[in-house]
């Protein structure tokens, strides 16, 4: 046996010791409208953790009927990525999450800055502020993570990030 594979044989057992590090992700929210507030770990160790999905899809609930639909679990993994981005790993601030249908077509008739089949009744979208980080900067970065939508709303202060297809406004 030469020297370079009697080297392999020997290391390779230790690096099988070697643990993998999986960083927890943690989300925090502040419900705008219901003053609701949770710090979160949704995921850890390789998993998503079910209870804490289900306390974001009620803390991301249709405020005005009540109605909770289950959150795509990739917008929790983009609001992540997008705070890592930001370096800020503070509280979310909700304007909108989830609409449902008769929520949206509500506000729709209202105004024509909202989407008749607006991702947010899909679980798939949410309108944000981010104390420590500026709506031109979230607007900025969100753009660059071509994770799907996004919109920027300055005059009513928040951005608008969801997992459907790649577009902006």
């Amino acid at each position: 046996m030469s020297i370079a594979t009697m080297a392999c044989t020997v290391a390779t057992p230790a690096f099988a010791l070697v643990p993998k590090i999986r960083a927890a992700r943690e989300l925090a929210f502040h419900n705008l409208h219901t003053d609701e507030k949770l710090r979160i770990t949704y995921w850890k160790d390789g998993n998503y953790n079910r209870q804490a999905c289900q306390q974001i899809n009620h803390i991301l609930r249709d405020f005005r009927s009540g109605d909770t639909y289950p959150i795509d679990i990739r917008l929790f993994d983009l609001l992540h990525e997008l705070q890592t981005k930001l370096n800020n790993d503070g509280t979310i601030e909700i304007i909108s999450g989830y609409r449902s249908p008769k929520t949206n077509m509500m506000l729709a008739s209202l105004s024509d800055g909202v989407a008749k089949n607006s991702y947010h009744t899909k679980g798939m979208a949410i309108d944000i502020r981010m104390p420590g980080s500026s709506l031109p900067k979230i607007h900025k970065t969100a753009l660059a993570m071509r994770r799907g939508g996004v919109g920027y709303y300055p005059d009513s202060e928040f951005v608008h990030v969801d997992v459907g297809p790649i577009r902006r406004w």
